[in-house]
């Protein structure tokens, strides 16, 4: 079996059954502190440029693409493996996006669930708790814990995931602050480069998991078919896949002669929209993974 695959593999488990490892593993100080020891070297000149962000990205994702060359061979791989899972297990997340959705759908008053919701949003944004804002934000979040790093990881490896993940927090994470503007404004360009190519194959896998029809619509109306560097377009087909399954659970609760809400409110939920979209992210993850199995089965996949 691919040590590629073997690595994602464990590396989700060790997410799931490890929370607690994971939740003192994920931290990023050191991220933080790095870009302030820049910010007070470089008071000037290309650090507040555009491409600065490369100052900071250069030397980790080097390093740990050092680290993954001279480990590929020894002991059969196994050190190569060892540090394949290490950093993916770090770089994915940082947060528990089950955790997090659980969460909201389990909260007991509006209060609560505001708060749990906060979890899916920026740290400079407020949550919105209708149906399809909540929809949006666990495609986001699916994107930028789950499907970036693993996609990142499965072309470039361990320093792949690394790339993203930093990329990640100084586009958008607590750290971006820490940033010159224009410098922040690249970090943005970078991120959003990473993330279309991402974004049109988790769009492509919604189409196999669920209505294509539905999904080809939502992606040419939503700019997918555009080659601008944005994901808005995810949304939009995130959205109109949802309600589609809702339309079509209700449709066969009616068939059945039972009262839509009623039954859609029992078997799901007070909030469908999310316990759907959730679903759905399983589903797409699912079939990455089948489809990197069927890569090592083929021998496309090292």
């Amino acid at each position: 079996m691919s040590t590629t695959l073997i690595a994602v593999v464990v590396a989700l488990l060790l997410g799931h059954v490890a929370q607690s490892l994971a939740a003192s593993v994920r931290h990023y100080g050191w991220w933080g502190n790095w870009l302030r020891w820049l910010g007070s070297r470089f008071g000037e000149g290309f650090w507040h440029s555009r491409y600065g962000i490369a100052l900071a990205l250069s030397p980790p994702v080097i390093t740990v693409a050092l680290f993954q060359l001279a480990l590929d061979e020894p002991i059969l791989g196994l050190a190569g493996l060892l540090l394949n899972v290490a950093v993916l297990f770090y770089a994915w997340g940082p947060r528990d996006l089950d955790l997090d959705v659980d969460a909201i759908v389990e909260a007991k008053d509006p209060i609560a669930r505001r708060d749990a919701a906060a979890r899916l949003w920026p740290h400079d944004r407020t949550p919105s708790m209708d149906g399809p804002s909540l929809v949006d934000a666990v495609f986001r979040n699916s994107l930028r814990r789950w499907f970036g790093v693993l996609f990142w990881f499965l072309l470039f490896g361990a320093c792949g995931a690394l790339l993203y993940r930093l990329t990640a927090l100084a586009a958008e994470g607590d750290e971006s602050h820490l940033l010159p503007g224009e410098n922040v404004a690249g970090a943005r360009s970078l991120l959003a480069l990473l993330d279309w190519p991402v974004a049109q194959l988790m769009t492509l896998s919604m189409a196999l998991v669920g209505n294509f029809d539905t999904v080809l619509g939502a992606w040419k109306d939503g700019g997918g078919a555009s080659m601008r560097l944005d994901v808005d377009f995810l949304g939009a087909v995130a959205r109109a896949s949802v309600r589609s399954e809702i339309a079509d659970e209700a449709q066969e609760y009616a068939e059945s002669g039972v009262s839509t809400g009623t039954a859609i409110t029992a078997s799901l939920g007070e909030l469908p929209e999310l316990r759907d979209a959730m679903s759905l992210v399983w589903r797409i993850l699912l079939l990455w993974l089948a489809v990197i199995a069927l890569f090592v089965i083929a021998g496309w996949v090292a």
